[in-house]
């Protein structure tokens, strides 16, 4: 077996350490500044950059990002329960661990879980107690710090001294924003310049800030929007040159071999070259949608459209035959989607400032079996990567009135806090309650104190582990956007983008809501 150590202890001195990068994301996340954020982090990649090394300026960059550059290595919480003592002297580079991530993902066959869990104790018995930290949050999905995407690209250009407008528009185009970093810490501006809009080439999608209601997104688009229907399918970013079409997840990972309907559809078109942005969904033979879960089968690896045939909704153009159309209105582009794409693979759309014309197609929508609407400015481009402010998603808000099982030692800012809270539903056939999931969005400052100090009085055993079980008995309202199946939690649900809304102390645990209730609002959707 290879060990990692040793390996990492012969590195050149001016490799990147990976306790460089666990320090500088407890210090981001550590501050509210966006330029202290910036500044701490351009350090950082100044220093990887120096070698010209664009494998390790990239990893650096995706790591601060809370990403893997393998997407998936097989490792989760079950995997990480139990690892060894932290060691006392950082060796481990950036390069080296990035190494033992491919090879504990490429680990398969017979006897697999035990070769990964011996590279994964291998490699913590080489970290330090804050790599330990930093590795553990990163491989779970929990490194949560602040180093969004904006301030990335600041950190970027800063360290690579290249206009951040620059930085921004090259990950627009690429999807990519590690391996734009790279390009610019090695190659500047030229490197830069490499990053154009091409068929076949993924780029980042648009993404929405939300609305309270159509009221709401009418005001803030000024007085008038394109309404459109937001369906409850799986996003793709469509691609075609000539015969040869690519289509792509809404994390940019490639699933043309698994959507022949899409490609079908994208070659019915009357076009050559094409980049578009659609929805794929599963429709029951009334029109309404099948459940998101029936859609996102379709999405795996073994799945085949005799399983379960997907419709193709098109609601955006960013290319055709040559001539690039994001920076068009949103009006101009739905001008050249209506001429090229037929009314049975467009969503349902209405232009108004009307805000009874625009809740009458809102209430449509949702009978119609859809998550809401989607409010856009007529005049805004297509702004690729970002969440824009000219895309406004309206979605109705259910709440539960669920108790909190046990809460999660938070990180970054919220180090010190009890953060991450345990959602259980009152089970009625045994009185106890069934789990739902998780959620740390929605806290306040002033909430995360309360609380830390409120489940610290509950605790119901050990409080200095990452996980704080708790007594039962505190009532929490909570937002969320739908119930999906899930083999997860025991009760065979989950509440998808759970918040916070607010504590109920004026409601005991007896009067929770019940997970009859929420199988029966499943049920329903």
């Amino acid at each position: 077996m290879r060990t990692l150590a040793p390996v990492a202890a012969a590195c050149h001195s001016r490799r990147v350490l990976l306790v460089d990068v666990a320090t500088a994301s407890a210090d981001v996340g550590a501050t509210s500044s966006r330029l202290a954020k910036t500044a701490r982090i351009a350090e950082l990649l100044s220093r990887a950059g120096a070698e010209q090394d664009a494998r390790q300026i990239a990893v650096t960059v995706a790591w601060l990002s809370g990403e893997l550059p393998q997407r998936q290595i097989g490792v989760g919480w079950a995997a990480l329960r139990s690892l060894p003592a932290p060691g006392d002297t950082p060796t481990l580079t950036v390069p080296a661990v990035d190494a033992a991530f491919s090879e504990i993902g490429a680990v398969s066959g017979k006897g697999s879980q035990l070769r990964r869990a011996n590279l994964i104790a291998q490699l913590f018995a080489a970290a330090t107690a804050v790599e330990q930290t930093f590795l553990r949050r990163l491989l779970t999905g929990e490194l949560r710090q602040g180093a969004l995407i904006g301030v990335m690209a600041d950190a970027v250009a800063k360290a690579a001294g290249v206009p951040a407008t620059g930085v921004r528009r090259a990950a627009m185009l690429a999807g990519d924003l590690p391996a734009v970093a790279a390009a610019a810490l090695t190659a500047g501006d030229a490197g830069l310049a490499q990053f154009t809009l091409r068929a076949g080439r993924p780029v980042g999608p648009m993404l929405a800030q939300t609305a309270t209601g159509v009221a709401d997104a009418l005001e803030r688009l000024g007085g008038s929007a394109v309404f459109e229907a937001k369906l409850d399918g799986a996003r793709v970013q469509i691609h075609r040159t000539g015969s040869d079409v690519s289509v792509y997840t809404r994390s940019l990972d490639d699933v043309t071999e698994r959507l022949p309907e899409v490609v079908e559809a994208a070659l019915a078109l009357p076009v050559t070259d094409l980049i578009a942005d659609a929805e794929a969904i599963a429709l029951r033979p009334d029109g309404r949608p099948h459940r998101f879960q029936v859609t996102a089968s379709r999405f795996g690896r073994a799945a085949s459209r005799a399983t379960q045939p997907l419709s193709v909704f098109v609601f955006d153009l960013l290319h055709v035959d040559g001539t690039d159309l994001l920076d068009l209105p949103t009006l101009e582009r739905v001008r050249v989607l209506d001429d090229l794409v037929p009314a049975a693979h467009r969503v349902d759309r209405l232009v108004t400032g009307d805000g009874a014309a625009a809740q009458h197609f809102l209430d449509a929508t949702l009978a119609a079996g859809h998550e809401g609407v989607m409010a856009k400015s007529p005049t805004a481009p297509y702004e690729a990567g970002r969440r824009g402010a000219g895309w406004l998603k309206v979605k109705p808000v259910h709440t539960l009135d669920l108790v909190v099982l046990a809460v999660e030692w938070g990180n970054g800012r919220r180090t010190g806090k009890l953060s991450n809270i345990h959602l259980g539903a009152r089970d009625p056939a045994t009185g106890g309650f069934v789990m739902l999931g998780k959620t740390f969005k929605g806290m306040t400052d002033a909430m995360l104190d309360w609380q830390t100090t409120r489940f610290l009085e509950l605790a119901d055993g050990p409080t200095d582990g990452y996980v704080v079980r708790v007594r039962p008995e505190q009532v929490v309202e909570i937002a969320f956007d739908g119930v999906q199946g899930s083999t997860r939690y025991p009760g065979g649900m989950a509440l998808r983008f759970a918040r916070v809304l607010r504590y109920r102390d004026d409601k005991s645990p007896a009067e929770a809501d019940t997970v009859d209730s929420v199988r029966e609002f499943y049920e329903r959707a």
